[in-house]
């Protein structure tokens, strides 16, 4: 672009300040950044002045124009119409409308529009800096009837001015800070920060400038840095601790119509220690029992600071009187209290007096001029005289006594005496709810203990007992533990350690380890167990096996004989005297059972007896009989579960004999005749009209898995023959495919005792098969036709 003017009248100065330059750049050689040649003659090859060479090549000159490629624009235009930027035009631009103006870039087309034919660039919105500093667009002519462009595309940017429209902001709303107190003047206490969005190199728009508003005359604030400082000296915490100070940060220099914001900031001052510890009174007076045991308190006494934490904290001491080393003092690091305990038994004196110190732990060098940071007072103790219970000499006793001693032996005595003036005898007891089995008794005058049953160490080898002192007047007493240990005697036999039982087989060779053995004794010797083995005497004539002492508690049973015979013998009893080391000598006798079991050639066992076999696998007696509960209780389990589900099973078809009516129920039953009116109801063959149609029968198929059969029309009434009936539900029971066996039906002429044609049923006659003649039946017609061929042709089936 050859020219780019603004007619914005603030900004003539600026285009008369460029015109100035450009004339100055214009002799120099490098001025690209300002001046860009025309390609008219590029593009379109327009004639242009022209200069002849020595070799008669005519060279053109490009016109030359300057470039202005800043446009400015005010932020937050609040005019009603557009906002004017600038204006565009190209020297190729003779007025006649043939140039057409085209922008591209940032916001072109919406937030900036140009007209076409005169160039002029308008602002469609109002701008904010702060969101968008610039807008970089481009700028091209384009003939408008090809669509050539008349010049190269140009670069432009348009800067959006400032206003000050953004007040200063701080970073907090709140600021919380802590100076120590007495700080000298000028203390630097914490920095705050505002910042304004505002453009900082353009004016004093974003030029902050703070002060105080709040909190004068206690502290001060740098107006260019905002650090807050302390403005008074010796300010107490004591006295105040919180200031609240407001400080503002205000644009513009700090000048008229700048805008401003406000911080507060929560000063406290923090406790240095300036304050020594004093007693509020100078003398405390407490009492305390003579009775009061060693390390318990007397009476507290308290210094008070007024510095807080750490610079509160005091230590107590005792620095003198008579009762510095009866009495102690301890500090309470909670409530910084000093507590008097009871160094020794109070006895000796009525009152003691004591000089108790207090001083600060910590000390601040600083005020060491404001006096010592110590103090002192007087603490008066009076012991007052009260009625003690005796007191033993000792704390507890741990006596010893044997467990073979004689009833009423001594096995030792407790002493206790009045701790008071008074002197009172003491009379000695047993707690017997520490001894319930009244094994001991104390004498109640010298409180000597002695035996009142036989002892048993393997029953109880310790026995703890309380013993009660007690004043005979007043009655105060006291108690004491004593520890009495049953020594032991060697008066258990020792025995086996373990029921042993073993096999052997019949091809053992003689000197065959089978088993070895070990024994226990209750009895516990000094120099520990030693047990020996040995076989009895009875046992020894004729003897399958030998015993062989190993010499360290054990033995191993050994075979005396090559082979032995399952049939004859299958166990054989060991017996094994068992004897051990101390005095006097105790021995017992201990049989080993040994079962005799066929084996292989390599020592496996292949047969033996049940019982045997058992005790191999390491199952004792008591293991079967739990295996044989189990067992039975598993089958008690599964029976009572099969009685439940059988339970909950349907009814059964048939009931009871009055359900049955015209169904068999046993085959052998004849019933009563036509009288018989249990075993079927004769009311349905009379009335057959209350038969309902569309009760199902008991032992039948159900109909719905069969088409139902259409059956014809009762017309028999009241009176009608039975007969007639009878062969209706016969001939209606040939033609149901769903009827059950013959067999299982009940007969429709069944008549009972008394009938002329008796019973017709096979079931009573399978004994006197031979002696029955059917042929009549083939005379009663067709109805009696398949019973005929069933029994008439008896004589051929057996022939055949």
């Amino acid at each position: 672009m050859s020219d780019l003017r603004s007619t914005r009248d603030e900004k003539v100065l600026s285009t008369y300040l460029l015109l100035l330059l450009w004339a100055h750049l214009s002799h120099h050689a490098h001025t690209k950044a300002v001046l860009r040649r025309t390609t008219e003659d590029l593009l379109h090859g327009p004639t242009g002045a022209g200069v002849a060479t020595a070799e008669g090549v005519t060279l053109k000159r490009s016109k030359r124009g300057w470039m202005w490629n800043q446009f400015f624009l005010l932020e937050e235009y609040t005019g009603s119409d557009y906002q004017y930027v600038g204006k565009l035009h190209s020297d190729q631009d003779r007025g006649d409308g043939t140039v057409k103006y085209i922008l591209n870039g940032d916001g072109a087309g919406s937030l900036f529009l140009i007209d076409e034919n005169s160039g002029d660039i308008h602002a469609t919105k109002r701008l904010d800096r702060e969101e968008k500093a610039y807008y970089t667009l481009r700028a091209q002519a384009v003939n408008k009837k090809t669509g050539w462009p008349l010049e190269p595309e140009s670069e432009f940017i348009i800067k959006i001015h400032d206003i000050n429209d953004n007040e200063p902001k701080f970073s907090k709303d709140v600021y919380t800070a802590s100076v120590p107190e007495m700080s000298d003047v000028g203390t630097s206490v914490i920095q705050v920060t505002a910042t304004d969005a505002d453009d900082a190199t353009y004016g004093n728009s974003a030029k902050v400038v703070y002060s105080i508003l709040q909190g004068q005359p206690y502290f001060s604030v740098e107006p260019d840095t905002g650090i807050i400082r302390t403005a008074l000296s010796n300010m107490n915490r004591e006295s105040r601790e919180n200031y609240q100070v407001v400080i503002q940060a205000k644009d513009m220099a700090g000048q008229m119509g700048g805008l401003s914001g406000t911080t507060t900031v929560s000063i406290t001052l923090w406790d240095v220690n300036d304050n020594p510890p004093r007693f509020p009174q100078g003398v405390y007076q407490f009492s305390a029992p003579e009775s009061t045991e060693v390390g318990s308190p007397v009476g507290k006494i308290k210094a008070t600071d007024a510095d807080v934490g750490k610079n509160a904290e005091m230590d107590y001491s005792i620095i003198g009187g008579d009762g510095i080393d009866v009495f102690d003092i301890v500090t309470d690091t909670d409530s910084q209290e000093g507590v008097i305990t009871v160094k020794k038994v109070l006895r000796k004196k009525k009152m003691y007096v004591l000089k108790v110190q207090v001083e600060n732990i910590h000390l601040d060098p600083r005020f060491l001029s404001k006096g010592p940071f110590k103090d002192t007072a007087t603490v008066k103790i009076t012991v007052e005289d009260v009625d003690e219970p005796p007191n033993f000499e000792r704390p507890s006793y741990v006596m010893e006594v044997k467990e073979d001693a004689p009833i009423g032996s001594i096995i030792g005595s407790v002493s206790a005496t009045d701790p008071d003036a008074s002197r009172s005898p003491v009379r000695y007891s047993i707690d017997r709810r520490t001894e319930m089995h009244w094994l001991f008794n104390v004498h109640a005058g010298n409180g000597s203990i002695f035996t009142l049953e036989a002892l048993d160490r393997e029953e109880h080898s310790w026995h703890n007992i309380s013993v009660v002192a007690t004043e005979f007047n007043p009655k105060q007493s006291s108690r004491v533990p004593v520890y009495i240990r049953v020594l032991d005697i060697n008066d258990n036999a020792p025995t086996f350690a373990d029921v042993y039982e073993t096999f052997v087989c019949e091809n053992a060779k003689d000197g065959q380890r089978i088993q070895t053995v070990s024994a226990m004794d209750a009895d516990e010797p000094v120099g520990g167990h030693k047990f020996f083995f040995s076989l009895a005497p009875e046992a020894s004539v004729k003897a399958n096996f030998s015993v062989r002492d190993n010499r360290d508690n054990t033995a191993g049973i050994l075979t005396r004989r090559s082979g032995f015979n399952r049939l004859q013998q299958s166990s054989y009893l060991v017996p094994v005297v068992i004897s051990d080391g101390d005095y006097p000598m105790q021995s017992s006798t201990n049989t080993l059972t040994v079962h005799v079991c066929a084996c292989d050639r390599d020592g496996n066992m292949k047969a033996c007896s049940a019982e045997a076999l058992l005790r191999s696998a390491g199952l004792s007696t008591g293991a079967l009989v739990a295996i044989l509960l189990c067992v039975i209780i598993l089958l008690m389990i599964v029976v009572l579960f099969a009685a439940l589900r059988r339970q909950k099973k349907k009814e059964p078809l048939i009931i009871s004999k009055e359900d049955v009516r015209d169904n068999v129920v046993s085959y052998n039953d004849e019933g009563g005749g036509e009288e018989d009116t249990q075993a079927f109801d004769i009311g349905t063959l009379r009335n057959p009209e209350a038969i309902e149609d569309n009760k199902q029968r008991r032992d039948i198929v159900p109909e719905s898995l069969y088409p139902p059969v259409r059956r014809a029309p009762v017309t028999s009434r009241e009176n009608t023959d039975v007969r007639d009936f009878i062969s209706q539900r016969l001939q209606d029971n040939d033609a149901d495919p769903t009827a059950p066996p013959y067999d299982s039906l009940a007969t429709y002429a069944y008549e009972g005792n008394g009938s002329v044609a008796e019973s017709l049923s096979s079931l009573g006659s399978a004994t006197t098969e031979g002696d029955h003649d059917y042929n009549y039946l083939t005379d009663w017609g067709p109805r009696f036709r398949k019973l005929a061929d069933m029994y008439g042709g008896e004589d051929s089936d057996r022939e055949s």
